[in-house]
């Protein structure tokens, strides 16, 4: 009986101790995603350049982040983002979509949108790659749209260089930089139409 015991306590302790390890390493993953989220968060607002990368092709651009609002544009579209409307301008076909995007379609535009995912609905673990942090996201329910996140952040500045999302079976990778604070106005956020008078605009809300 007292070996049964012993033996118990042991494994009580060890499954204890393996418990609390791995809440101190989810805790440590979220303190990086923390301060990183703080870098990219200034009041008046971030601009920073961008590679974003797929299976299909690749593709650069700038963007501009004030909150939850961005502007981006790249060689083939132009995206503003006001907090709940979406407006797409595709320049080969001078049409602009508009429309209320999901928490998925907004990652797969910003880069950044991952300071609004990682709070709820993801497991996190944290390793060391050189100078950087690099943080995997894994989503709690099968219903999240992106399945995974692979954040690579300096271990220095605690700014993002890189984010690595899963949606459905496909990866996209932005690579980021340049980043710097800047004041921006908040009517840069939102579609003139004044801007593009001859291009055609479809309501998909």
């Amino acid at each position: 009986m007292k070996r049964l015991s012993i033996v118990r306590v042991a494994a009580i302790a060890l499954f204890a101790f393996h418990s609390s390890l791995l809440s101190t390493y989810a805790q440590s993953a979220k303190s990086v995603l923390d301060k990183a989220a703080a870098t990219i968060t200034a009041p008046q607002g971030i601009k920073a350049n961008f590679k974003m990368s797929t299976t299909t092709g690749s593709t650069s651009g700038s963007i501009a982040i004030k909150g939850k609002k961005f502007y981006a544009t790249t060689p083939q579209a132009t995206v503003w983002f006001d907090g709940k409307t979406q407006w797409t301008y595709m320049k080969n076909n001078d049409e602009v979509n508009v429309s209320i995007p999901t928490e998925a379609q907004l990652q797969a535009i910003n880069p950044y949108n991952f300071i609004h995912l990682y709070k709820r609905g993801y497991k996190y673990t944290i390793n060391t790659a050189g100078k950087d942090h690099v943080v995997h996201l894994q989503a709690n329910s099968t219903e999240r749209k992106i399945k995974e996140l692979f954040i690579t952040i300096d271990k220095k500045s605690y700014q993002p260089k890189q984010v690595k999302m899963l949606q459905g079976k496909k990866w996209t990778t932005f690579d980021i930089s340049n980043i710097k604070k800047e004041k921006l106005a908040d009517g840069q956020f939102r579609f003139n139409s004044k801007d593009f008078p001859k291009a055609e605009i479809i309501d998909l809300r």
